[in-house]
């Protein structure tokens, strides 16, 4: 009842300009999940965006502290992370990119948004499980409690709302796992508003965006990672054709012949769907392709687009991750821009609280 209500009063209006943020952290070289997924999506958005639509990509700092982190590899992370980004394709003359910890105030509109927060509502959010699952490499999550939980990781979604509602969002391209911790970023939108009888905030909707689920190549009963312990078990950007082959070969399948069945067949379903992500292809049709073929010529095939797929952004990214100076200046701008749109919101918010 709430929502529709809310969605009466402040719904997005489909004829103003959209304002589309995302974030990805920075933890090591992006898999070909984050690629066929996130951020495959975010260059797609920027392609089809409208010109007066706004654009914002963050790397995002503040969430990687949540779990342990050596200092020097997150440093080395935070720069590799933009010239990943520009190596896919985005342009930040498009597009705002930057890094989150260089803008002070999405912790400051974090801490109020904490100070709204019903510690029952943040007891409902069940994603800090799973990262502890794969951080712990722990079996399932009934070997992980909240013995184990910092309260960084516990307010990790109210960040994440701070991290949205900052920029006045009105789209957030989220995945499946993240859909729980969209609607507590509406609620808090919606809480604001009301408390203080003014359109704040608007309350972001989720983006559909298509992004097939990509598992474990060595557990395919668990999502790619890119914190995994078992190095065969993801492709990262970085992995030339030989390694690709050498992991694919690997990758758990099964004897049965080749079809295409997520619940029974897990290892084969996740090569075809790599597959037809790649190749933009129904993966049903694809698997009908294959159907009378063995596993060696699927993963062979998988293998052989994989590394095409990847093959210019892997050299863009080797040739950008040495231009050290140029991605600082690019964080740079990105966050000057940021700022200055962010520093008109917090302004507005430190007045309704009275912080002024």
């Amino acid at each position: 009842m709430c929502q529709m209500i809310c969605t009466a009063l402040f719904t997005i209006d489909a004829s103003v300009p959209r304002v589309i943020f995302s974030g990805i952290q920075p933890t090591g070289i992006p898999h070909l999940g984050n690629l066929l997924g996130a951020l495959n999506n975010w260059v797609k958005l920027q392609q089809n965006a409208r010109a007066d639509d706004q654009l914002l990509f963050c790397i995002a700092g503040w969430h990687a502290l949540t779990l342990p982190q050596d200092p020097a590899e997150l440093s080395s992370a935070r720069r590799d992370m933009i010239a990943v980004l520009l190596s896919i394709g985005l342009d930040p003359e498009r597009s705002i990119i930057f890094h989150q910890d260089d803008n002070p105030h999405h912790t400051s509109l974090a801490w109020i948004f904490n100070c709204l927060t019903p510690m029952g509502k943040l007891r409902r959010m069940t994603t800090w499980k799973s990262r502890l699952v794969t951080a712990r490499n722990a079996n399932d999550e009934s070997e992980v409690d909240e013995s184990h939980l910092n309260v960084g990781l516990f307010t990790y979604p109210v960040l994440q709302a701070a991290d949205i509602l900052l920029y006045k969002a009105t789209h957030v391209p989220v995945g499946e796992d993240q859909q729980q911790h969209l609607e507590l970023c509406r609620d808090l939108a919606d809480a604001v508003n009301r408390t203080y009888k003014s359109r704040v905030f608007p309350l972001p909707q989720h983006m559909i965006t298509p992004s097939p689920r990509i598992l474990s190549l060595r557990d395919p009963t668990s999502k790619m990672s890119k914190s995994a312990p078992e190095a065969r078990s993801r492709i990262r950007l970085t992995d030339d054709a030989d390694k690709i082959w050498s992991k694919m070969k690997a990758a758990v399948t099964d004897s049965q012949p080749i079809a295409y069945d997520p619940i029974n067949r897990p290892g084969t379903t996740n090569l075809l769907t790599i597959l037809a992500a790649c190749t933009d292809e129904d993966v049903n049709e694809v698997a009908k392709r294959y159907s009378e073929k063995r596993h060696s010529d699927l993963k062979k095939d998988v293998a052989e687009v994989v590394n095409e797929m990847m093959r210019k952004p892997r050299a863009e990214f080797e040739r950008l991750r040495k231009e050290t100076e140029y991605l600082t200046k690019v964080g740079e701008v990105g966050a000057e821009k940021a700022r200055s749109i962010s520093e008109r919101t917090m302004r507005e918010v430190r007045r309704h609280v009275g912080l002024f």
